[in-house]
């Protein structure tokens, strides 16, 4: 009989109290756990380690610096944080399960407003004094981070970013979502994700400068993909995935995609002819193009409610 996955939790807190209590409590097979003391192994532990669960941390004075950092670098996972007191260091107890999702809604309406969490709309805080809660803690994080529809800023400087940077940041978020989905579905049976979007970054949305600056991303992104195929690099299938979820939180229509096919398959035609080979290779990226635009139905697929889902039937 095979292993049902085991979740994979970094703890980082300072008090040794608190740690014992999570280790204490969390030990066992259905977790992983690493235990972190300073921010430089913290970041250093995160270069190797790209299939973490969920975030344990205490609200001390270096927590902002840290989730700063994370946020600079798309860096999005579902998180805890325990404080002294409820509230304390600008975070507020969120023990509703809507709690956070009212705040990401809020959020969304203006960028702009005070933010009073540390990380995303979807962090659980608990104060300390309720640690021995850790482990229903951690399972509402993970619901509730498979709700976040976006990553919210902690500041207003990230509301000027690009657009193309806007929606690589929800690309990678998207892409964790569905990983952590597809783990809780084979331990739980979890059912799948609602990806939510936001228009004000479609692609038609866009002024004339970000909808040029993203659409040679775009098609960057989808030169590496051909050039990479038919190859052994299994790198390609993320590429894929980064590709397609651009597309889909863009709001990119299929056209665009072939038209950004046929490009990339006019230019290397003429290179080809300057070397005075056959183009006829070229009919094999075909194949690419399809892969494509199917993993894009399939975003679309799980874009959709379960509940609307159920209800067209």
């Amino acid at each position: 009989m095979s292993l049902r996955p085991q979740l994979s939790v970094c703890i980082f807190v300072r008090c040794e109290e608190l740690a014992d209590t999570a280790i204490e409590l969390l030990g066992g097979d259905r977790y992983v756990l690493t235990q972190i003391q300073s921010a430089v192994e913290f970041f250093g532990f995160l270069k190797h380690n790209y299939h973490l669960d969920c975030l344990v941390f205490e609200a001390d004075g270096d927590l902002r610096s840290v989730t700063s950092k994370l946020q600079e670098r798309s860096i999005f996972l579902p998180a805890v944080i325990f404080s002294r007191q409820p509230g304390e260091d600008g975070g507020e107890e969120m023990l509703l399960e809507d709690g956070c999702e009212a705040k990401a809604s809020t959020q969304q309406k203006s960028q702009h407003q005070s933010c009073s969490f540390f990380y995303h709309a979807a962090e659980v805080h608990l104060p300390i004094a309720r640690s021995k809660e850790i482990g229903s803690g951690i399972d509402r994080a993970l619901a509730q981070f498979l709700k976040l529809s976006t990553p919210v800023p902690l500041n207003d400087q990230s509301a000027s970013a690009s657009a193309t940077a806007q929606l690589t940041a929800q690309s990678l978020l998207s892409r964790q979502q569905r990983r952590l989905a597809e783990k809780l579905r084979e331990r739980l049976g979890y059912l799948g994700v609602y990806y939510k979007r936001n228009s004000q970054i479609f692609l038609r949305n866009l002024s004339g400068p970000e909808k040029q600056q993203f659409l040679e991303q775009l098609k960057l992104n989808y030169r590496q993909i051909v050039l990479n195929y038919f190859s052994e690099d299994t790198a390609v299938n993320n590429q894929i995935d980064e590709f397609v979820n651009l597309a889909f939180f863009a709001d990119v229509p299929v056209t665009q995609l072939v038209e950004i096919h046929m490009e990339l398959m006019d230019e290397f035609a003429k290179q080809l002819k300057l070397e005075g080979r056959s183009e006829e290779i070229l009919l094999d990226y075909r194949l690419t193009l399809i892969d494509a635009i199917a993993h894009l139905c399939e975003m679309y697929r799980r874009s959709i409610p379960k509940e609307a889902s159920e209800g067209r039937k």
